[in-house]
């Protein structure tokens, strides 16, 4: 499973806002979140900007830091007053699989 995918039915909108998102870098291993395939989710609609997040382990100590740079990068990606709310979740468990081919070549990660 490839969480990095789009959705078939992603909006312009949250296209846009799964490529502000590649400005927030894992610190631990200096790869965007989304080439990581941290980015569970995008979901822009009427109640307001929903992401889902999740982090490489339970343990990772940067997750704090993460989840803050996604909530200030999310309030710049939409108009003021739009409710936002990052979800850390946890299922699926990620795995490396769910990283792109580019973050897996910094990496050095071999494909399975």
């Amino acid at each position: 499973m490839t969480t990095t995918s789009l959705k078939l039915d992603d909006t312009d909108e949250e296209l846009q806002i799964r490529e502000a998102l590649r400005c927030v870098i894992d610190p631990e291993v200096g790869v965007n979140i989304v080439d990581l395939g941290l980015v569970y989710g995008i979901d822009l609609g009427s109640e307001g900007l929903k992401i889902d997040i999740t982090m490489t382990s339970p343990a990772c100590p940067m997750g704090q830091l993460i989840m803050d740079e996604v909530q200030a990068v999310a309030e710049e990606s939409v108009p003021e007053g739009v409710p936002i709310e990052v979800a850390l979740v946890w299922e699926p468990a990620w795995e490396p699989a769910m990283m792109s081919e580019a973050a897996r070549a910094v990496l050095g990660w071999e494909p399975d």
